[in-house]
């Protein structure tokens, strides 16, 4: 049996007015699950249909299992048990799951970020900044779910519509005032958040990401205008002035809500003037109105003052006065696998970063060319099973790069050696200096040797992750725990997955220079 809700049964007919129901005027519920397996005796079965398959597949076993009603899209005649039809199951399960958890976002001070990259570190600013502050603050996103007093790694970057209930009543229920979360696109665009209410939606920046489920940008975009739909009466939207795309979404602003922009290039109302960079950190002066406190964060890349101005202006809206947030933003370290520093006494510079978007490593390659006095050596991969057209726009991304390393990043079920192509039309026709090594614990060891002093060895793609997806197994892998071995002397030898036998020979570890290039 499940455990006791403390929060007292939803009536499926108060929640869904215009609902057909089957059996019943009404459905009570107190329990819920969209996963048959997990159902027992009294629950709801929500058959949610998905990308693979449908729910309603799922329905017959969940009602042997003990269901005693159904949220469908249509009616199952054959299945004598009470049914709610609605039109999107998976926006009413959304909807029932924060009802039955006592829609905790009502309770708290919710700051939620959106964007194609800066979501994870923005949500640690703030909640950095509202710790300063002296609030106890949750944090669900890529990293890491938290609800104040206990946390545990995340599953995904916004947590399936249950789960995502829970934690949010869990931070109320330890005492947890304010929080802060990441939106992505697909749980925008599904609805998966439905029924969480924003104070503040951040939008870092928007560009090209996840066309394999999105299809193009206009869909894109629009699942993360998306956001301003969750905010609150009186919410605040944040925008970044120096992102084309902020003008369309705030088009968007609800009645009764407030725009905020932030900047560094052009005029907003909050700004921050960089002063000095280097690979130790940045320095800048936050503005906001006539107000100007001086800032250092540990953090590199002008990218991440943008990150911090679009926390420092949620902070703001949540009554922090300036001098906290800059205290706020210095007392954040190294976001786990954000330009991540890896440092064991070696002669130049080496940065695990997440960055897997043709923006993102052209903004991680512009910062590190202002910072880095000599060389930069690349080393990155594509997923597999994702956009195949980001491909070549990745390879494009770090052309400014000295040396650049192609591996594997997680290739799940698909030919790494396709993977791999599929970035080298990126290169086509004057291949730059590239070396291609599919095993990814290999490519990292060889681009460290190839380092001199002074040079700075960027590692992008996988960031804070553990593992590595191969075909359908996850294996312990870590950059920064592979460049930790290498550098001192104790390094795994054992290839990340002895079996890449479907590689052509020859191909997998090959190293192009530029007077051979010109002959490809």
């Amino acid at each position: 049996m499940p455990a006791r809700n403390p929060f007292p049964p939803v009536s499926l007919n108060a929640l869904f007015p215009d609902a057909q129901f089957i059996g019943d005027d009404d459905i009570v519920v107190t329990h819920a699950t969209e996963r048959s397996d997990l159902v027992s005796p009294g629950l709801l079965f929500a058959a949610i249909p998905g990308t693979r398959r449908n729910g309603e597949e799922f329905a017959r076993d969940a009602v042997l299992r003990g269901a005693e009603a159904l949220l469908l899209n249509r009616e199952l005649p054959d299945l004598p048990v009470l049914q709610c039809i609605v039109p999107d199951v998976r926006r009413a399960f959304a909807l029932l799951c924060d009802a039955l958890a006592g829609r905790p976002s009502q309770t708290l001070k919710l700051a939620g970020v959106t964007g194609t990259n800066g979501k994870t570190t923005t949500t640690w600013m703030i909640r950095s900044i509202l710790r300063a502050a002296g609030f106890q603050t949750g944090v669900l996103g890529t990293i890491e779910y938290s609800d104040g007093a206990r946390r545990e790694r995340a599953g995904l970057t916004t947590p399936d519509s249950q789960v995502l209930s829970n934690w949010l009543a869990s931070m109320v229920a330890a005492g947890t005032t304010h929080a802060a979360m990441e939106l992505s696109s697909h749980a925008l665009d599904q609805g998966r958040a439905c029924g969480t209410q924003l104070d503040a939606a951040i939008v870092t920046n928007v560009t090209q990401d996840h066309f394999d489920y999105h299809q193009d940008f206009g869909a894109y975009l629009a699942a993360k205008t998306r956001i301003v739909e969750h905010l609150k009466p009186g919410g605040v939207l944040v925008l970044n002035a120096d992102d084309e795309r902020s003008s369309s979404i705030a088009r968007s602003l609800p009645a009764g809500c407030r725009l905020v922009t932030f900047g560094i290039e052009h005029d907003a109302d909050l700004t921050a003037p960089i002063v000095e960079e280097s690979t130790a950190g940045t320095r800048f002066i936050l503005g906001c109105g006539a107000e100007a406190e001086e800032v250092f964060t540990p953090l590199i890349g002008r990218y991440n003052v943008s990150n911090a101005l679009g926390a420092a202006a949620a902070a703001h809206h949540f009554g922090v006065p300036l001098k906290t947030i800059a205290l706020g933003l210095g007392l954040l370290g190294a976001v786990s696998g954000r330009m991540e520093r890896v440092d064991v006494g070696q002669p130049f510079e080496v940065f695990v970063d997440f960055a897997h978007t043709e923006d993102a490593l052209k903004r991680c390659l512009t910062n590190l060319r202002r910072l880095c006095s000599q060389r930069i050596i690349v080393v990155f991969g594509a997923g597999g099973d994702r956009d195949r057209n980001k491909r070549p726009k990745m390879a494009r991304a770090v052309l400014d790069a000295d040396l650049i390393v192609v591996t594997s990043d997680n290739p799940r079920t698909e030919d790494p050696q396709r993977i791999v192509e599929d970035i080298l039309t990126g290169f086509a026709p004057s291949f730059p200096p590239l070396h291609i090594e599919l095993d990814r614990r290999a490519a990292i060891a060889w681009a460290l040797d190839q380092a001199r002093p002074g040079d700075c060895v960027f590692i992008a793609g996988k960031g804070h992750e553990t593992e590595q997806i191969i075909g359908t197994q996850r294996f312990p892998f870590d950059d920064r725990k592979v460049v930790r071995e290498a550098l001192t002397g104790t390094a795994n030898t054992t290839r990340s997955r002895g079996d890449f036998g479907h590689i052509a020979v020859g191909f997998d570890t090959l190293i192009l220079e530029p007077e051979d290039a010109r002959n490809k």
